[in-house]
């Protein structure tokens, strides 16, 4: 199905000011998105308020209006620019909310404004908790008893035939905000009167409780013919109870047999085509991985921080073909942008294993209630790639600069203190994953771990490899300098040189000298959407410590662009949107562009935004193996 030719000027609506819940994923999808439409020559306005974006630059769109993101400016500027249609779906739950007002106000329909892509009906139906409900149950895909209640009493009278805990989840809110778990009745009382302030609807979800079952994320495409993929499938380290913004994810899923992913990722394709969703979703699932019981949660009927992290996972850009969606193409007719040879009804497939971890302000609020639970407090998150989820596991640890070298204890906390440590595993804060490392630690077993968490007791045995090589490394000492084998395995195992010269006494510059020594650097390997079943034109790289080294150096001038990480208190998009600059400066005066960056949300982690990426931990040991291996 051909462009449709009747579009040609587009309202893209911004997120406005980053949030906690809403960071620099939606300037990465509003600005991809942009690119996008210009592509096919459709006029694009955006309208956003924040300064710090590289969406409002004036070269990201035709025309860009720094406006508050209230209906009734966006009735001015639709008033002015007269455009055919609007696209809110890439602007989180900001863009939702006010695409759904427009239409109530009568704003869309008095200037002839179609919404592209997912349609209001959509919107309604997954964001409205009742709707959502009754759509499920009209298709069979199974929820958790539950009512849409708009007063406390209904809240109340549905408590009286259901036990505790209930999970609380307000309608059209963002990252779980007003939502929570009520233990009793006067917990349920107090979320319920704030989830009705909270929510655009006053409408709050109140539901029996699936706490301690897996959590799994599908990442979902769908065009206006019905052809439907799976993006990406994600699984949570933490159980249900912790928002997904607030969990440490693996991708592809690792827990998850083919029976059960295959039943999942068709309850995935019945959910969106019941939806009518043109364009990108994420739906989330709890399964009991013990009875094969399996929930469904929600579904996000736009892009989210799920979705930016399973574009830079997989390679596969969400919100370009979702914005090429909603000018009429279908996924065929859509190029793959990395490949650029198969199109993009194409399932990306992974021959590595990507971990997430979200980075918390804590450090900055140190009186804050640490606890985590169905509200979002992390800022932003990290990403890292690697063969092995302890690989993976361990450079996304060093990812978030707090200090770490790896998984490893720092001395602000105590450590030995084991009921301190298990209560921090059964009641989780931003320290529960170094926690379950010091349980380990103290010879704590798997199974007493994963009765406490409810997390999956592969992941645990995972960490027990990780403290296992963690022993052999003390063990050998400084023979591990001349030892070849045992360095390798320490490697591929995720240590960083500063860990091993921790764990042996030395410095970090002299286990790196005897690790060159032994010929022991880094291979990089391409993220190319296929497993390398089809050849990639896109340079988009990680490292890992195996035989052929895919990132051949060019023979040209070139500069390194070093990225900012994750999103935090004092550092925010800013800094990306000065790295995406100086690396278009670069390009434009013929000098290869190479940035180093670990931050999934951004722009400057996009695979064209730079003439190379490499995604990778922004510490001495990974920046200087870049270097050397660019010259």
């Amino acid at each position: 199905m051909p462009k449709r030719n009747d579009i040609k000027k587009v309202l893209v609506i911004g997120s406005g000011p980053i949030v906690i819940g809403q960071a620099a994923e939606f300037d990465y999808s509003g600005s991809q998105a942009c690119k996008a439409l210009r592509e096919e020559g459709v006029e694009v306005v955006l309208i956003n308020s924040n300064p710090a974006t590289i969406q409002t630059d004036s070269g990201m769109a035709d025309k860009v209006y720094i406006e508050p993101l209230k209906p009734e400016f966006i009735r001015k500027v639709i008033e002015k620019e007269r455009p055919q249609g609007l696209i809110g779906t890439m602007a989180g739950q900001t863009g939702l909310n006010l695409t759904m007002q427009l239409a109530e106000r009568g704003i869309l329909k008095e200037f002839g404004v179609e919404v592209l892509g997912t349609g209001l009906d959509a919107i309604s139906a997954a964001e409205d908790r009742g709707k959502f409900a009754d759509l499920c149950k009209r298709i069979g895909e199974p929820l958790l008893d539950s009512i849409a209640a708009t007063s406390v009493e209904q809240a109340l009278e549905f408590a009286k035939s259901h036990d505790y805990p209930f999970v609380l989840r307000p309608a059209y809110t963002l990252g779980g905000t007003g939502g929570g778990i009520a233990r009793n009745e006067e917990e349920l009382r107090s979320l319920v009167e704030f989830g009705l302030r909270m929510s655009e609807i006053g409408q709050t979800l109140i539901e029996e409780s699936v706490l301690g079952w897996g959590e799994f994320e599908y990442e979902v495409m769908r065009d206006g013919k019905d052809n439907c993929i799976t993006i990406c499938n994600m699984e949570n380290f933490d159980p249900m109870g912790i928002h997904t913004g607030e969990s440490i994810v693996a991708a592809p899923s690792q827990t998850l047999s083919d029976n059960d992913h295959q039943m999942l990722r068709s309850a995935a394709l019945r959910m969106i085509r019941a939806l009518n969703i043109k364009g990108g979703c994420n739906i989330q699932f709890a399964l009991n991985q013990k009875t094969g019981k399996y929930i469904v949660i929600e579904v996000n009927p736009r892009l989210s921080r799920s979705s930016a992290l399973a574009s830079k996972a997989t390679g596969y850009p969400i919100a370009r073909v979702a914005a090429k969606i909603a000018l009429g193409y279908t996924l065929d007719e859509i190029d793959n942008a990395v490949t650029k040879t198969t199109p993009a009804s194409f399932e990306p497939a992974l021959d590595y294993i990507v971990v997430k971890i979200p980075r918390w302000p804590f450090d900055k609020m140190p009186d804050a209630v640490k606890y985590l639970g169905t509200q979002m407090k992390s800022t932003g998150e990290v990403m890292a790639i690697g063969r092995t989820f302890e690989e993976a596991l361990q450079k996304a640890v060093r990812s978030l600069d707090i200090k770490k070298a790896g998984l490893e204890l720092d001395a602000k906390f105590d450590w030995k203190d084991r009921d301190k440590v298990l209560s921090i595993i059964k009641e989780p804060t931003d320290q529960r994953l170094y926690a379950i490392y010091a349980a380990l630690k103290m010879g704590t077993a798997c199974e007493e771990i994963a009765g406490l968490s409810g997390i999956n007791p592969w992941f645990i045995r995972k960490m027990e490899k990780i403290l296992e090589m963690e022993g052999k490394i003390g063990i050998a000492g400084e023979r591990l300098l001349s030892d070849k084998q045992l360095m390798l395995e320490a490697k591929r195992s995720g240590f960083s040189d500063r860990q091993i010269a921790r764990i042996i006494g030395r410095k970090e510059m002299e286990v790196r000298d005897a690790r060159k020594k032994l010929g022991i650097i880094p291979a990089y390997k391409m993220v190319d959407t296929c497993a390398a079943e089809f050849a990639a034109k896109t340079p988009y790289y990680y490292s890992t410590y195996e035989a052929e080294n895919e990132a051949v150096p060019e023979k040209r001038r070139k500069v390194i662009v070093l990225g900012s990480g994750p999103i935090r208190i004092g550092q925010g998009i800013e800094f990306d949107y000065c790295c995406c600059h100086a690396s278009f400066a670069l390009r434009a005066a013929g000098v290869q562009s190479i940035m180093i960056n670990n931050n999934p949300e951004t722009i400057s982690t996009d695979f064209d935004a730079s003439d190379r990426l490499y995604f990778e931990p922004l510490a001495l040991e990974d920046v200087l193996n870049v270097i050397e291996n660019e010259s």
